[in-house]
């Protein structure tokens, strides 16, 4: 398995390595440390100014190589070692999005791993910032990991749905393989308002989904709340839910979970991987 960890080399991005690092423990992984150094804004105000291939090399990319290599020791000296896991360290120039979609295509990756920070959880990160932007613009499945968010076994994962299955079911193969791994009980949960019913295809959808994750024994759930975000707290709270699964192209669906603004009564924004997931 290929996994992608950009870092900035934030406290927050060394949570979600440690992160990926525990819960990818027996699995044979190659990870890429990426970092991606911006050019410095006076530079980039200048449209004039266009540093050569040398520039380049010696003022962003050398100094980014030896923090890699720092970061890489950190790894060694605070981590148990782990046969299945290897390092390998990538320092690019640029614009972060390309970089990433870059590296994806170039190291065929099927993991993204980041963090994100702040009580706000994933508000600011969705709206334009480099999270956001890597789970809404760049096709790769990402595990976005809040900066309060500690390892533990999965026991139980939430895949919110409105039974709308707009993507091809096949997508949902990473999802698959992590059950696979870790076990835990699967928990389908629709959210609707008062006195709306499923219609005929939103039932066969549900059917369709029953058989696909059949050998894991999903549970279902349907909740009646007009905020999808309130109910989706009371569940995970209710429930000791771990980690939440969505698919990209329900994001829409989803927005008011990932771009809410009721900073008091969330807790799991700070706590709960998301999995997003792409075809």
């Amino acid at each position: 398995m290929n996994i992608l960890l950009p870092t900035d080399f934030s406290d927050n991005s060394w949570n979600a390595i440690s992160y990926a690092i525990d819960f990818f423990d027996p699995v044979v992984c190659n990870f890429y440390l990426l970092h991606v150094s911006r050019m410095d804004t006076f530079m980039a105000g200048d449209s004039s100014y266009s540093p050569t291939k040398d520039q380049i090399e010696e003022i962003y990319i050398k100094p980014s190589k030896l923090r890699l290599k720092a970061l890489l020791k950190e790894i060694n000296d605070k981590r148990q070692p782990n046969t299945n896991h290897k390092f390998y360290t990538l320092a690019d120039y640029g614009f972060f999005l390309e970089s990433i979609r870059t590296c994806v295509k170039k190291k065929k990756i099927d993991l993204l791993v980041m963090g994100t920070k702040g009580a706000s959880g994933l508000r600011e990160y969705i709206v334009g910032s480099n999270t956001g932007d890597v789970i809404t613009k760049v096709k790769c499945t990402a595990l976005v990991v809040p900066e309060a968010a500690k390892y533990s076994p999965l026991k139980e994962i939430a895949f919110p749905t409105d039974f709308n299955l707009s993507y091809d079911l096949m997508a949902l193969q990473p999802f698959i393989n992590i059950l696979k791994m870790v076990k835990a009980s699967l928990r389908i949960v629709h959210i609707h308002k008062k006195d709306t019913k499923l219609n005929t295809e939103q039932l066969q959808n549900k059917d369709v989904l029953n058989d696909y994750f059949d050998e894991f024994e999903p549970s279902f759930h349907c909740l009646t709340n007009r905020n999808v975000e309130d109910a989706l707290q009371c569940f995970v709270e209710s429930r000791a839910i771990n980690m939440i699964v969505m698919v990209a192209k329900n994001l829409n669906y989803f927005q008011s979970i990932l771009f809410h603004s009721n900073v008091e009564k969330i807790t799991y924004h700070t706590d709960i991987p998301f999995l997003v997931i792409h075809e």
